[in-house]
């Protein structure tokens, strides 16, 4: 790998947490506390639908075609690795205190914390999955041993920053409202992002221990994404009131982030 794909993976690594990073600093821009519930749906949904894509097309298709040496078992791999993922997010948010926005019920073990830090444990929950994603899939580039290219790794990090920036916006009003200040509240926001590049960074500095395992790693970031989606973002694009707007936007959210792995990968 050459400098300027060293630059790339750099890139790759702080796109995503651009993303939370904009997406926090609407609130300097936003007049009231909370953001409209359609729009919050609409938003929610439209994430789903990016990291349900990147999960398929970036993570599971690449660990099964690594794994093509099995033939038929090529689904064994990214089988576990994805159980594994889905059984370890659900233990993380069994233990980890936090609240969802919108909820005044905190989940996870009891502690006497802040409404304000169990908004952002909630968002950092699924960050976390997020930045693994993101640093696997460079890992397995700078490996050499796998399909995924670095332009497609790339991709996959730019679908997360498009997810992210919403993201951003709708824990970062809230905690303006919480903390009653503009600046606390873009910092918290700030901080609940910073899981991503320190996650994706750890991954890919080991990367020659995971070589063997990067299918399993592959879908273990596909489970753990697709456990936020199913427990947290589903939900938050489906409460309430029927709208077909979540709906459509799910869709193109999958759209956008299929168009982005195939064109670019």
């Amino acid at each position: 790998m050459n400098i300027s794909d060293l630059r790339i993976v750099n890139i790759g690594i702080l796109i995503p947490f651009l993303g939370t990073t904009l997406g926090a600093a609407m609130v300097f821009f936003f007049k009231k506390d909370s953001m409209n519930v359609d729009v919050q749906k609409i938003l929610s949904g439209f994430a789903a639908g990016v990291m349900v894509a990147a999960s398929v097309w970036s993570l599971l298709i690449p660990a099964m075609d690594q794994s093509s040496n099995l033939g038929r078992l090529a689904f064994l791999p990214a089988t576990t690795g994805f159980m594994i993922g889905i059984l370890f997010l659900l233990l993380i948010d069994f233990i980890l205190p936090h609240m969802h926005v919108g909820s005044e019920k905190p989940e996870g073990l009891k502690a006497n914390l802040k409404k304000s830090t169990m908004l952002v444990f909630a968002v950092t929950l699924h960050n976390f999955p997020e930045g693994m994603a993101v640093g696997v899939a460079l890992a397995a580039v700078i490996s050499g041993t796998s399909s995924i290219s670095l332009t497609a790794a790339l991709a996959l990090s730019i679908g997360i920053a498009i997810q992210n920036f919403p993201e951003g916006a709708i824990i970062s009003l809230p905690l303006r409202h919480e903390l009653r200040s503009r600046k606390k509240a873009f910092l918290y926001g700030f901080l609940s992002g910073v899981v991503e590049p320190i996650g994706a960074i750890i991954t890919i500095l080991l990367t020659k221990f995971m070589v063997p395992i990067l299918p399993y790693l592959l879908s273990f970031a596909a489970g753990a994404m697709i456990y936020v989606v199913v427990e947290e973002l589903l939900p938050e694009a489906s409460e309430g009131e029927h709208s077909n707007w979540s709906t459509l936007s799910f869709s193109l959210g999958f759209v956008l982030m299929m168009i982005l792995d195939v064109a670019l990968g």
